[in-house]
């Protein structure tokens, strides 16, 4: 009992402490009023959908405040497989963002956060496609293991189990709640779970009730429940739809920015199994506190404190609130709830205080072997004497031993010294290579959680008026920005060395060899070593320039890579270190964006080498960015001249400089400045020149004119990428000049064919390829080509972002024949 008792504060400190950026327990009286009501209710209540910002933030928002129950938030996915509005990470990357987007969603509306192993693979238009790609039993134990461990009282799919009617991974979410609420109570199902977790039975599933395009309209014979969404509460200041509007609008990836309804506004649950209700969905719901030899007892006590909450001198609720930990500390442990509503007690009574601690880095980046300089803050403004006993980090733990009140800090040093073993803060979920679209996550107990606890944690044990009281402080690297003031990160742990090869793909066009630099970049001193690839023969690379950067800590590396046999061949550069034996095959990525904390991950310093036949000309190109890719890097690769056109500049006379001019995904969609210069764009073609644009969604479009002649766009898209093509190889130029297109350069694409296709168009335009999903319509509006006046000009919704970056070779062709009618021009 005792190993269960910790793991199961181990889990519930795995989710409550990603949250917390440092033990700041300031608060205004109202909003520790409204803990203390969340301390009083036990209701407990899963959501359940498949992506990042399927959520309905208005309805998490309304249980977490006005129930104030326990909610958290399923998402089968991390969003790796989305569109990215605000810059060019897609997959992983994309799936790190979305994260901390849902984490700070999370923050805003007071609901918590879990995930299972799936990964976003792109559009799906039926769950059967989607359990195609994900193993049904894997994710089906997730999701039993999040009812389990969570113990929800009752479920709510974002989504009905009605294939076809939205996209497959939402179908799929609610297929998996239904069937994970048959089983979860069920002991012989996953038996191995519960080493950790015991079987819990919820008791109803619910549909989030919606209806495409208009209010939900209660069918005969199904039962309901509505809530007033609308509702202004008073504690928190504000209506449950803003605080849901402000929790959507932390989704900026995907372009979510919410304006919230002012005034009466509902949302619905219908019941989709489970036991009958009349009233409430929580009929029949236990109060936990009349579970346990003692709750009544705590549950009074803290109704007496609801009736008599001093809001002028919250330090004068402390007395009762450690009369109520007192009573707490004497439940029976075992049970997730109550380890919860004790850490929660703690929080409130170091609140009604106005306590802050902080742990304190003077550096962001570390790594194993290094010293940090940390210090530690600890402040109590209240006249309440809070004994601080010591603090404990990384097995050092050092005796304090003073009072602490009348708003006069403590501060004191500790450095710190990172051991050679200590693991990097590569996210948890990325630590082993993926299988079939799912996270390989070794350990049971990280599944679900968000994100990594923090790198290294300090516990700072105290105590007040003889109850001991330990907070766990996460060590943080806090500075002043000159313009937005005070900025705190994640401290977080990197490799020794690690390698950054300048190229994703290396072309070797035409059978020649190509170059590359690798850039071995050191945390401390430079380790002398040797650069190795694997999978290359030393006959297949040749180092041919090394330069030492004694003061960056850095060796940069110029390779030439030789032509070989087959289309591709991966590798990953290594750095093998003579100075102490260590090997480095990892890079280091960082993403920075002011909503959500700095991102750091390692993946393989690997590339791709492909081989290519291709007929091009040496043109200049113009690139006009939208919301973000790396077609201009693939295009820089591959030999042409790409300067991007940003800050507007999109004069006839500054366009007329380039041969094909490109426009970037989503341009119409974000780029104001390309909206007010169509006509420039049309008059360049016009003139002889070669535009070519990208995809865009068909809402919002800031303009309608996206070519020479009418294009309308539909949502129509081809989301299998080995799904049948008719290539009318006739119908163009760009079908044969000046590389034969032929049906090989069809397969291998990835995650789809295309989105956001041109759903109706001008008679003028050419269209030369049918796509079409198995099963559904063909459609002919991926690819519109056409010429104007003395140019060339073609929109297309094949997803050449993704294609490109990837290095598929037959999508390469495609459009380098694309940009060639500007050679040709």
């Amino acid at each position: 009992m005792k190993l269960k008792n910790y793991l199961i504060q181990s889990i519930y400190f795995s989710v409550f402490y990603v949250f917390v950026s440092n033990t700041v327990i300031a608060q205004t009286s109202s909003e520790l009023y409204h803990d203390l009501l969340k301390l009083k209710e036990t209701k407990r209540v899963l959501y359940v959908a498949a992506h990042p910002d399927d959520e309905n933030t208005r309805l998490i928002a309304y249980m977490a405040n006005r129930e104030h129950a326990e909610i958290a938030y399923l998402s089968l996915t991390r969003g790796d497989g989305g569109q990215n509005l605000i810059g060019k990470e897609l997959g992983i990357e994309l799936g790190m963002i979305r994260t901390q987007e849902l984490i700070r969603a999370r923050e805003t509306d007071g609901g918590r956060q879990f995930f299972s192993r799936a990964i976003d693979f792109g559009f799906s238009k039926h769950p059967d496609e989607t359990l195609n790609n994900w193993d049904r039993e894997t994710l089906l134990s997730d999701v039993v293991w999040i009812i389990r461990k969570f113990q929800p009282d009752i479920v709510i799919n974002r989504f009905n189990d009605t294939p076809g009617t939205t996209h497959g991974h939402h179908t799929t979410s609610a297929i998996l709640s239904l069937e994970a609420f048959e089983k979860a109570g069920d002991p012989s199902v996953f038996p191995d779970q519960l080493k950790w977790v015991q079987p819990w039975q919820p008791k109803r599933v619910f549909w989030n009730a919606y209806s495409w395009g208009g209010q939900y309209e209660p069918q005969q014979g199904k039962l309901f429940h509505r809530f007033e969404v609308g509702e202004v509460n008073p504690l928190l200041g504000t209506s449950y739809s803003q605080v849901a509007a402000d929790s959507r609008t932390m989704h900026k990836s995907q372009g979510f920015g919410s304006t919230a309804q002012v005034g009466v506004s509902d949302d619905f649950m219908e019941l989709v199994i489970g036991e009958s209700f009349q009233t409430s969905p929580f009929e029949g719901v236990k109060n936990r506190w009349e579970t346990v030899s003692g709750g009544a007892a705590i549950e009074q006590a803290l109704d007496a404190l609801v009736g008599n909450f001093d809001f002028r001198y919250p330090s004068n609720n402390v007395k009762a609130l450690l009369a109520i930990k007192d009573k707490l500390s004497a439940l029976p442990s075992g049970e997730i709830w109550i380890v919860e509503k004790q850490e929660a007690v703690d929080q409130l009574i170091l609140g009604c205080l106005g306590f802050k601690a902080e742990f304190l880095a003077n550096k962001e980046l570390s790594f194993p072997t290094d010293d940090v300089g940390a210090r530690l803050v600890v402040n109590n403004p209240s006249d309440l004497k809070l004994q601080v006993e010591s603090f404990e980090a990384l097995d050092q733990k050092i005796s304090l031993s003073k009072p602490l009140s009348a708003n006069l800090p403590l501060e004191t040093t500790l450095p710190l010294k990172i051991p050679a073993d200590f693991p990097i803060s590569q996210p948890y979920w990325l630590n082993d290579l993926p299988k079939n679209n799912l996270f390989t996550i070794p350990e049971r107990t990280e599944i679900g959680k968000p994100f990594n606890d923090p790198a290294i944690s300090g516990v700072l044990e105290m105590s007040l008026e003889g109850r001991k009281i330990n907070v766990h402080v996460p060590l943080i690297y806090k500075y002043n920005d000159q313009v937005d003031g005070e900025i705190k990160q994640p401290f977080t742990l990197v490799p020794q060395a690690s390698l950054d090869i300048s190229k994703d793909n290396l072309f070797l066009l035409n059978g020649e060899s190509d170059e590359l630099s690798v850039e071995v970049s050191f945390q401390k001193e430079i380790l002398s070593g040797k650069l190795g690839f694997e999978g290359l023969s030393e006959s297949e690379f040749e180092v041919v320039g090394e330069k030492v950067d004694e003061e960056k800590r850095r060796i940069t590396y110029q390779v030439r890579l030789m032509s070989h046999e087959g289309p591709e061949k991966s590798t990953i550069g290594v750095y093998y270190s003579t100075s102490d034996g260590q090997v480095f095959r990892q890079g280091k990525k960082r993403i920075s964006y002011k909503h959500i904390p700095n991102l750091t991950y390692f993946p393989p310093a690997q590339f791709n080498l492909i081989r290519l036949t291709l007929n091009m000309t040496p043109q200049r190109i113009g690139y006009i960015p939208g919301a973000g890719d790396d077609v201009p890097g693939v295009l820089t690769n591959l030999g042409y001249q790409v300067d991007l056109l940003e800050n507007g500049g999109l004069s006839l006379d500054r366009l007329r400089a380039y041969s094909t001019i490109i426009v970037g995904i989503r341009a119409f969609n974000v780029n104001q400045a390309l909206a007010d210069n169509v006509s420039n764009l049309m008059d360049y073609v016009d003139q002889g020149g070669n535009l070519i644009v990208q995809y865009n969604t068909s809402s919002p479009l800031l303009t309608r004119s996206l070519g020479p002649y009418s294009i309308t766009l539909s949502r129509d898209r081809v989301a299998v990428e080995d799904s049948p093509v008719k290539p009318d190889f006739q119908a163009h130029r760009v079908m044969h000049l000046p590389n034969a297109i032929e049906m090989k350069d069809f397969e291998g694409w990835v995650q789809e064919r295309g989105l956001y296709f041109a759903g109706d168009w001008d008679s003028r335009y050419v269209t030369p390829l049918e796509l079409q999903d198995p099963g559904e319509s063909p459609s002919k509006g991926s690819l519109l080509l056409a010429d104007f006046g003395e140019g060339t000009f073609a929109y297309s919704g094949i997803s050449w972002f993704r294609l490109l970056p990837a290095g598929v070779p037959g999508a390469i062709k495609l459009f380098v024949n694309l940009i060639e009618q500007g050679g040709e021009k």
